[in-house]
């Protein structure tokens, strides 16, 4: 007999929760792919894929917060409207 805590229930659009304890034990975060076999007649394989590094314009993000520390609006604003004394 499984676990009562490790039970997921199928919504009415074909989604279920991983429990929480599973997700913490193997890692598994908010956005992470799993890929789904079909491993017997009444039973399915679950992998968690690597994710994988961005790639082309999404790899630059946040590539300039290692030369200088990040602003507030309000400091931009503050700084721009020094020139206007």
């Amino acid at each position: 007999m499984p676990k009562a805590s490790n039970v997921s229930v199928v919504t009415d659009r074909g989604q279920v929760s991983i429990p929480a304890n599973l997700r913490q034990e193997l890692g598994i975060e908010k956005g992470q792919r799993l890929l789904w076999e079909k491993s017997g007649e009444h039973e399915l394989r679950i992998q968690i894929l690597e994710q994988a590094a961005p790639r082309g314009a999404r790899a630059m993000l946040g590539f300039a917060k290692r030369f200088r520390p990040t602003r507030t609006t309000q400091d931009w604003m503050d700084e721009l409207r020094e020139g206007e004394r």
